[in-house]
């Protein structure tokens, strides 16, 4: 028999993770608490909540990235379809852009693996210079530092890391994290600033929970602005300009019909 743990509908009832959703949830719990019961059965802790809660309004939007471009130029050419243009501005979430909060959580989680909240600065630090030597080793990229705009620093960062500590969430994750970025800069002798991916990875892997819902959150938050791009793009369209500017760029960039 398939089956699945999350949910069920009969022609009564609508269960979600046992709960009746129309006696039990609706009216009952909020979007928020939703995200965490579907996902592991149970209701988060205030200080949960109020972590997720950031985190959704921190991936909401900060402007023309890849993401809303992605999602105002489908629009342009298929202004019937909602769901195809947030679509498009979603599939780009991955290790560069949006999602590689999963990629930090993972690599934190890993990395930190053999240290404790009561670590001292020097293990911490080491274990950084291990990490980052590992990755040299292996030509790979370390995630969740460096940004196009905020080359001095991320204004998102102190924020998370303020509140992080207020909820009781600022431990051996976030301090592996900060020494990476002291020994990236260090080495390159230039600031390499943790970006808002790598503040979204650190509180993931602090708060225990499942890196794939780092990327996640990501893409729910993100959503909202992208419709919200979208909406906009139908009012104030934009799209035909981003092109003409591509074209700008090179005129082969003409594709036939």
């Amino acid at each position: 028999m398939i089956q699945t743990e999350i949910g069920y509908t009969t022609p009564d009832t609508i269960s979600v993770r046992g709960k009746n959703l129309a006696t039990e949830l609706l009216g009952h719990i909020d979007f928020v608490d939703m995200i965490i019961f579907v996902f592991y059965g149970r209701l988060p802790d205030p200080r949960e909540k109020a972590m997720l809660n950031l985190l959704l309004v921190l991936t909401t939007d900060h402007g023309l990235t890849p993401s809303a471009v992605s999602a105002r130029l489908t629009y342009l050419g298929a202004p019937e379809a909602l769901q195809g243009a947030v679509a498009a501005g979603l599939l780009g979430a991955g290790s560069v852009f949006l999602g590689n909060a999963q990629n930090v959580a993972e690599m934190l989680r890993d990395g930190a693996a053999s240290l404790s909240d009561e670590s001292s600065d020097e293990a911490i630090l080491l274990r950084a210079k291990e990490l980052v030597h590992e990755a040299k080793a292996k030509k790979s990229r370390i995630v969740g530092l460096g940004h196009n705009i905020h080359v001095d620093g991320d204004p998102r960062i102190p924020v998370l890391i303020a509140q992080s500590k207020a909820h009781g969430f600022f431990g051996k994750h976030w301090r592996l994290l900060l020494a990476v970025e002291q020994v990236l800069s260090e080495s390159r002798r230039k600031k390499l600033p943790i970006n808002a991916g790598g503040g979204v990875g650190a509180i993931m892997a602090e708060m225990n929970l499942d890196p794939l819902l780092g990327r996640g959150v990501a893409l729910i938050g993100r959503c909202a602005g992208l419709i919200a791009h979208v909406a906009e793009e139908r009012d104030r369209p934009i799209g035909l300009e981003l092109w003409d500017l591509i074209l700008q760029q090179d005129p082969r960039n003409v594709l036939p019909e």
